[in-house]
């Protein structure tokens, strides 16, 4: 069980690399929590591959420093959406 731990701690690594994604998307993606990926890639990676730690954790603080606008954008979707729907009132 430890091994397969370590092992999707690294498979989870190299999907976030390779693909820039957030922690949320690559929970969704493998199927698990993003307790359970924050886990695997705070803990266990800096365990068993120090140097892919190092690299997802540019990722993530990258994703971090971007967060703001990525909320915003999502913010102006959603307002958007709802404006779409909404029948228009004629006097």
């Amino acid at each position: 069980m430890y091994d397969s731990m370590m092992q999707r701690a690294c498979d989870l690594a190299v999907y976030i690399i390779e693909n820039r994604t957030t922690i949320r998307a690559a929970a969704k993606h493998f199927g698990v929590s993003k307790s359970t990926v924050h886990k695997d890639i705070s803990e266990r990676l800096s365990i068993c591959s120090p140097s892919l730690y190092r690299q997802v954790k540019d990722v993530l603080e990258i994703n971090k420093a971007e967060r703001h606008i990525r909320g915003g954008i999502a913010t102006r979707k959603k307002y958007e959406k709802q404006r779409a729907k909404k029948p228009t009132q004629h006097s």
